[in-house]
């Protein structure tokens, strides 16, 4: 790989009789494998070379932010500048995580066992989807943590207790809806927490979260000019807006969820019968749907042109290396920066935002709430009923729109 990457002898002297060469050539065919270019290839070298001359020698029993922040230091003392900082570490720490030399600091969390059978229970027995499993896990931590911190134990833990974790944690940060949603979660954690001799059974019975009414908000929907002012903003030649112009497609017209757009694989975008083979992750089931040739024209220019050559089989890769599949996370950027880019002032900036203006514009085509359901993979109609409570008059303005013409 250096004798690929490096035009003169003396560089590629330089590189290889530094320290850990093997090592470093090693990772560089790594991420040339996965897609990376020569300019990235080079500027990894660099910087990883400044890394391996500054490591001590017994950098493979392990390497923490601790010391690689002091080699930092080093460099910088040479070449100031935070852009320096930030570009060794960003590149030294994928190359410390692939040979296994990265340390990550241990934290000890007394209740971990704990949850982590709650976990296993939830997906395994209750079956419930991912997104459900992280949402709640994530509260129960957040409880457990606090559980910790104010040294309580849970079997000895009194209705005061519960009431004083949302006094103290939720007071003036979470909404009454967050707060309705925490409550349900401990009630379902503390009823499986009873069932193994872990807490007072009667516990769970005495958690009331605030009153949430059926259908008492609007659906938090950009208008239509705004979604196409943000698909006309990808009509450009550069890669990014490529990618990105099939990702907002999706997300608006069929009212994806981000976690089924990053999740979407190849073999389900059926070219031939001209169809588009999605799994609900509410429904949990597959769902087809006609591939709109807007869509599959944005598609095929994405993988044809822009996507790099990966074995992953997702659809959505990243741009830069390492080149994996997007996360639900990253097609969350991906919306929210062009949000931010045109100015465009709405509630939420979030991929849900555009899944939420597919459904108002469905309401103003004149569909039923079961039909917008099917569309959005809804499981019953009362999830799909908010949406029939927006102004249908200033809806039409957009009634003309034709899901297959995005000019």
């Amino acid at each position: 790989m250096f004798q690929r990457l490096l035009r003169t002898e003396a560089a590629l002297r330089r590189h290889r009789e530094a320290p850990f060469s093997d090592e470093r050539e090693r990772y560089l065919q790594h991420c040339a494998d996965v897609g990376a270019t020569r300019a990235t290839l080079r500027m990894k070298s660099n910087e990883l070379l400044w890394a391996a001359r500054l490591l001590y020698p017994n950098a493979p029993q392990g390497v923490d932010m601790a010391r690689l922040q002091e080699i930092v230091l080093q460099r910088t003392s040479v070449h100031k500048g935070a852009t320096t900082a930030r570009r060794l570490i960003d590149i030294a720490r994928p190359w410390l995580r692939f040979l296994g030399w990265w340390r990550t600091p241990v934290v000890e969390v007394p209740f971990q066992n704990q949850l982590d059978r709650y976990v296993s229970w939830m997906r395994d027995e209750r079956g419930l989807s991912t997104s459900t499993v992280e949402r709640w896990q994530g509260h129960v931590r957040m409880f457990l943590q606090w559980c910790t911190a104010t040294d309580r134990q849970l079997f000895d833990l009194l209705p005061s207790d519960i009431d004083q974790y949302f006094v103290s944690e939720g007071a003036q940060r979470w909404s009454r809806v967050t707060v309705s949603g925490i409550a349900s979660a401990l009630r379902v954690f503390l009823r499986y927490a009873a069932t193994r001799g872990e807490c007072d059974p009667r516990l769970a019975g005495t958690i009331r979260g605030p009153r949430v009414y059926e259908q008492e908000s609007l659906p938090l929907a950009p208008g239509w000019s705004d979604v196409r002012r943000i698909l006309a903003d990808t009509l450009t030649d550069k890669p990014r807006d490529v990618r990105d112009r099939a990702i907002l497609m999706l997300l608006s017209i069929y009212g994806m969820r981000r976690g089924e757009v990053a999740s979407l694989r190849l073999d389900q975008v059926d070219w031939r019968e001209r169809m588009l083979r999605l799994f609900r992750l509410k429904r949990r089931q597959p769902q087809v749907y006609p591939l709109l040739p807007s869509v599959a024209e944005a598609l095929a220019r994405y993988i044809d042109t822009v996507r790099p050559r990966t074995p992953h089989q997702e659809v959505f890769i990243r741009l830069h290396s390492p080149q994996r599949p997007i996360t639900p996370m990253g097609i969350y950027s991906v919306v929210s920066r062009r949000f931010v880019a045109l100015g465009i002032q709405a509630a939420h900036r979030g991929p849900h935002a555009l899944r939420h203006a597919c459904a108002a514009r469905l309401v103003a085509e004149g569909l039923t709430l079961k039909e917008i359901g099917d569309h959005l993979g809804h499981r019953s109609v009362s999830a799909t009923r908010t949406y029939a409570k927006v102004n249908l008059v200033a809806l039409r303005e957009v009634g003309d729109f034709d899901l297959g013409d995005l000019q």
